[in-house]
């Protein structure tokens, strides 16, 4: 077969690659936008399968006031007096709405408050008005405004979730764009490169395409529902993953480069020697966020195969895509900062010396090279480099040299300087409040009805306009109500009549009846969830009432009490499969043991520094029952990641050099492309604060301060001391014998 031959024979799978992701990027990338359609910000979705105020909806759905999504206009005075006399204004407007489109039922009259200066009106909406939601509030504020001399404010559920939708708007382009801009900027800061940088997010987006497609499928047929939490995580997730694995291949790429001439040749070795990590990381990532199905709350549910959808099309994307226009490119990607081979760099310096391997060398020869110049794209050391590692170890001018020449030096004093200060980290971490976010600090600007909400609460019962619900059996009636109303918390109760209003005969649905009891304290604050538990226990010793409690603040309630049991149940689930997974990546017992425990460590630390900065800081009292199972399956499984590329590089370079030299050369080779990885993922996660919403913000800081933790001080201190200390006992029950052992024998 003649050269021309052969050359298009290696191009034109390359090719044909190229070409599949050009047009599934074109085809597919329009979703990458189009995920809102699909999705929901109606918290009730997203309710717990087997809450007791789930099953409350259900029956609900028996009454003529069928579950409703209410919305309460308050008015006060402009002039801060009385609003007595506008009492019957008031009334007179809201039931201008009778029959209006999006209306569950009639609205309430006008309800004056104890100190006369704040009138209150519950007008019910449909629950599922998704995009008309905020035009018919207009419709409510257009005729709660014909109420002179006063301001008018919506308050309540309705409200609060029409200022979700709003703050997700836009999420689809504001988000990307901030965390692909984020990212290119510090990938042409790595690199020094113009078009690697954009190779590397071209993949990125693709993936990112091809995710957001299959989601839209699954959520568009009921498989997956889909909120803007769940969408922007599915976003940076997908960039974040993608670009750190595009990173660790690069880097590889380049040092195969360095051995080799051929660009084809140099990219294969490259992926050989790369996939089985950068799967091992994918897979880690997936599974523990497949972990989530095991959650009883639908969007921990949704979460899980959105997450995991996104990080295969990402190491996809890679393993693909990358290598093939590497492939084409060579070292024309690195453009202006083209990596040399070694015989261009031996000539370059004068030697003479024809060191460089040719294009169809074995790859294990180059990357014992590689290795001891070191794969990070900040490395710029010369071919010298590599003879002096061979010869000594990890000598060398640069960062991660004299790192690795500290970590060799005082191995005990590294790991138990940095165990100390990750514990004392760790010790604020039970001091992090994880019993939710009260309304006012839901959204991290100000929204309008939490000002509203504000306004309610200083003239009416906290819980005014928004009931728990009580379903109970027709014949037990008067018994139920009395313990309703005996119930510590409880400002008021009554059975809920045929015209869907407290007061008078209950209406009667199947032996069954409605009394709605209004709370004393917020509705979203812990004591009316107190109070909810109390009145669960009330009502449900009335016998055979077969009574139910639930309502808003129920959901609440519920959603906390669930999210802890989630944690009990997910955390052991996550920390078993990534066991699972390094026990066969790495052939070890002992290492996987060593670099959970290690991560777990770094997890703790992060939630104490997180309670500091929370509470100190950005001023809030608590955070969002499920911000931290997230944090903990993003970052025990993404700070897995880093101690899998650090640690399948040194047993390769173990079972050449020893554990000894095999830590320390794989700290040099990849402390460059780990930390650029680690600074990236950590940059992209910090992207999800331009969301104005307390939970993003949460889960944005714990993602991106962890990320960096696990980056700068577990995997480039605490692992390779331990290791280095530890010496083949680190390794334990494989044994890599012949000069490796001999090596290590001789540097204790």
């Amino acid at each position: 077969m003649s050269p021309a031959a052969r050359r298009a024979r290696r191009l034109v799978p390359v090719l044909l690659i190229v070409l599949v992701w050009l047009c599934l990027g074109g085809i597919l990338g329009p979703f990458a936008g189009r995920l809102g359609e699909v999705a929901t910000n109606d918290q009730a979705a997203f309710l717990p399968r087997s809450a007791e105020s789930t099953e409350v909806i259900e029956e609900q759905k028996a009454f003529k006031q069928r579950e409703s999504l209410p919305v309460i206009v308050v008015w006060t005075a402009e002039d801060g007096g009385t609003v007595a006399s506008r009492r019957g204004e008031a009334t007179r407007a809201l039931a201008t709405l009778t029959d209006a489109p999006g209306l569950a039922g009639r609205a309430s009259p006008a309800v004056l408050s104890s100190d006369k200066e704040a009138l209150r009106g519950v007008v019910p909406l449909r629950p599922d008005l998704g995009d008309s939601l905020s035009p018919t509030l207009d419709r409510v504020r257009e005729a709660a405004d014909r109420v002179p001399g006063t301001t008018v404010r919506l308050a309540g559920p309705a409200a609060t979730q029409a200022d979700l939708s709003d703050a997700f708007s836009g999420i689809d382009g504001l988000l990307l764009g901030v965390a692909l801009i984020t990212v290119l900027v510090i990938l042409l800061l790595v690199y020094r490169s113009v078009l690697l940088p954009l190779l590397i997010i071209l993949g990125a987006v693709f993936a990112l395409g091809v995710a957001c497609a299959i989601v839209y499928v699954l959520a568009d047929h009921g498989v997956v529902r889909v909120d803007g939490q769940v969408q922007g995580i599915l976003s940076i997730l997908v960039i974040g993953a993608a670009t750190d694995y595009a990173l660790l291949l690069t880097a590889r790429f380049r040092e195969e480069l360095g051995a080799r001439e051929d660009r084809f040749a140099a990219a294969r070795a490259a992926l050989r020697r790369s996939w089985s990590t950068i799967a091992a990381s994918a897979a880690t990532v997936a599974l523990g966020l497949l972990a989530l199905l095991l959650s009883d709350l639908t969007n921990n549910r949704a979460l899980g195969p959105v997450g995991a959808v996104g990080i295969v099309c990402a190491v996809l994307s890679t393993l693909t895509f990358l290598p093939a226009v590497l492939a084409l490119l060579g070292r024309a990607a690195f453009w202006p900062a083209k990596p040399k081979a070694h015989r261009e760099r031996e000539t370059a310096n004068g030697s003479g010396k024809d060191t460089a391997s040719d294009s169809g060398q074995d790859s294990g020869q180059g990357s014992g090279q590689g290795s001891g110049q070191g794969s990070g794209p900040d490395s710029r050391q010369d071919s010298g480099s590599g003879s002096r590692q061979e010869e000594g170890g990890v000598g060398g001018q640069g960062l991660w040299p004299r790192v690795a020449g500290l970590v060799d030096r005082a191995p005990r004093r590294v790991w138990a300087f940095t165990l100390v200060a990750l514990l004392a980290c760790a010790a604020f971490a039970p001091t992090l409040s994880s019993k939710g976010v009260p309304l006012d600090e839901t959204f991290v600007n100000d929204a309008p009805s939490v000002a509203a909400q504000q306004t309610l609460g200083q003239h009416f019962p906290g819980g005014s306009g928004n009931p728990a619900v009580i379903i109970a059996e027709a014949d037990r009636y008067e018994e139920v109500l009395a313990a309703a109303r005996d119930t510590r918390g409880v400002d008021s109760a009554a059975g809920v009549s045929d015209s869907g209003r407290p007061g008078g005969k209950p209406q009667e649905v199947d032996g069954r009846v409605r009394i709605d009891a209004t709370l004393a304290g917020p509705a979203d604050g812990e004591a009316a969830q107190n109070t909810v538990a109390r009145l669960r226990e009330a009502v449900h010793a009335v016998p055979d009432a077969d009574a139910l409690v639930g309502g808003y603040t129920a959901q609440r309630y519920d959603t906390l009490r669930t999210a802890e049991h989630d944690r009990t149940l997910i955390v052991p689930v996550v920390l078993a499969i990534i066991l699972v997974i390094l026990m066969g990546l790495l052939r070890s017992l002992v290492m996987p043991v060593l670099l959970v425990a290690t991560v777990a460590l770094s997890f703790l630390a992060t939630l104490g520094v997180s309670s500091l900065v929370f509470t100190h800081v950005f001023g809030f009292t608590g955070t969002d029952p499920s911000v931290p199972l997230y944090g903990f399956v993003f970052l025990v499984a993404l700070g897995v990641d880093y101690n899998i590329f650090l640690m399948s590089r040194a047993r390769e370079e173990t079972l050449r050099f020893g554990v000894r030299q095999g830590v320390l050369r794989a700290l040099v080779a990849t402390g460059g492309v780990i930390t650029s990885a680690g600074v990236v993922l950590a940059a992209t996660f910090a992207a999800l604060g331009v969301i104005p919403l307390a939970f993003l913000v949460q889960v944005a800081f714990i993602v991106a301060f962890g990320v960096l933790l696990d980056t700068l001080a577990v995997r480039s201190l605490l692992v390779p001391a331990l290791v280095r200390d530890a010496g083949p006992r680190a390794w334990w029950p494989a044994r890599f014998g012949g000069s490796a052992e001999r090596e290590d024998r001789t540097h204790p």
